[in-house]
């Protein structure tokens, strides 16, 4: 796309003209201007980080996920951690589980491993998906775009729980359950990113600059790989950065249902579960996963709105924590 095209689309439409690496730098200056959007990095980061180092960090308290621990639970009390706050120590430095004893610290750090690393898999399912049946959509006849267009609304009419816990049901129970979680909740969720991404394609291919590689002789994929798909980043990435904390939920939510991740493999929304009935007895076990997920959620909320603003200043954000109007108009 040469310059002068850009100029010229962009004296059409009131939007100040950018080229790559200078966009780049204006978005990274905005996105430094929102002290929220920060600060949600800085802790996104370090949920990423633990969740990486998990066995690093498992191997320093000297524990595991899976190993039972029975002499720390008073059996004659139902299985209650012995010690005081759910026996937190030198040894255990969250404290124990609730009848088995496992370490709740190792519990917990590789619980995020398997809630990030699914809601991760799920998004770029998603996005794939509907990328590229709404770039198909746009780019295609009337018939193609007809047909692909109802098949979307069909998918987005769908609820996702109901036909998630009913393709979870019937999948064997050898398959990898994190997979199979992730698989599933991005076959069914496409449909959004799939109609915003047409929406946005049918815009970009009335531009002068895909008019004159359309005129040059190149063909329909080409023009989507080298001139459309530049041009959707912004709308997908934003999408995808909301995408994410959703699909935290919807795997804690089926792991509570007790169709998403399998024991022992250990994650939050399975660790929901099973503290459902130790809120009075060992409120600990209840508290740390659901603080671990409200906190991750909220901080992927504020970096994909963060996210958002940065790559289109235009748009006031809906989150007005730590961004000041002088800041955002410097920006």
């Amino acid at each position: 796309m040469s310059e002068a095209l850009v100029a010229a689309e962009a004296a059409g439409t009131g939007v100040e003209p950018v080229p790559g690496a200078s966009g780049a730098r204006q978005f990274w200056r905005r996105l430094r201007a929102q002290r929220a959007a920060l600060v949600a990095a800085a802790v996104v980061a370090l949920l990423v980080l633990v969740a990486l180092a998990a066995p690093l960090l498992t191997a320093l308290e000297g524990q595991d996920p899976t190993t039972y621990h029975p002499s720390l639970v008073d059996s004659a009390r139902g299985g209650v951690p012995i010690g005081s706050f759910g026996g937190i120590g030198g040894d255990h430095w969250l404290g124990v589980e609730p009848q088995t004893g496992r370490d709740l610290f190792a519990r917990l750090v590789y619980g995020a491993r398997v809630s990030l690393g699914v809601a991760l898999a799920a998004t770029v399912v998603q996005v794939v998906i509907g990328v590229t049946l709404g770039v198909a959509a746009a780019l295609g006849n009337r018939w193609v775009d007809q047909l692909l267009s109802r098949f979307t609304d069909i998918i987005v009419a769908m609820p996702l729980m109901i036909m998630a816990l009913a393709l979870l049901a019937i999948v064997p129970s050898s398959f990898p359950r994190p997979v199979l979680v992730a698989l599933v909740i991005g076959l069914i969720a496409w449909g959004n990113i799939a109609k915003i991404v047409r929406a946005q394609t049918l815009t970009l291919k009335e531009l002068d600059y895909v008019a004159a590689a359309r005129l040059s002789g190149w063909g329909t994929w080409r023009i989507a790989r080298r001139e459309l798909l530049p041009g959707l980043a912004a709308p997908v990435i934003t999408y995808a950065a909301l995408l994410v904390p959703s699909n935290i939920s919807v795997e804690a939510a089926l792991s509570f249902l007790g169709v998403g991740v399998k024991p022992p493999t250990p994650s939050w929304g399975q660790m929901l579960t099973a503290a459902d009935v130790w809120y009075q007895a060992a409120p600990q076990y209840l508290l740390l996963p659901a603080g671990a997920l409200f906190a991750t959620v909220l901080a992927l909320t504020v970096l994909g709105d963060g996210v958002r603003t940065a790559l289109d200043p235009r748009a006031a954000s809906r989150l007005r924590i730590g961004t000041g109007r002088k800041r955002e108009a410097k920006a």
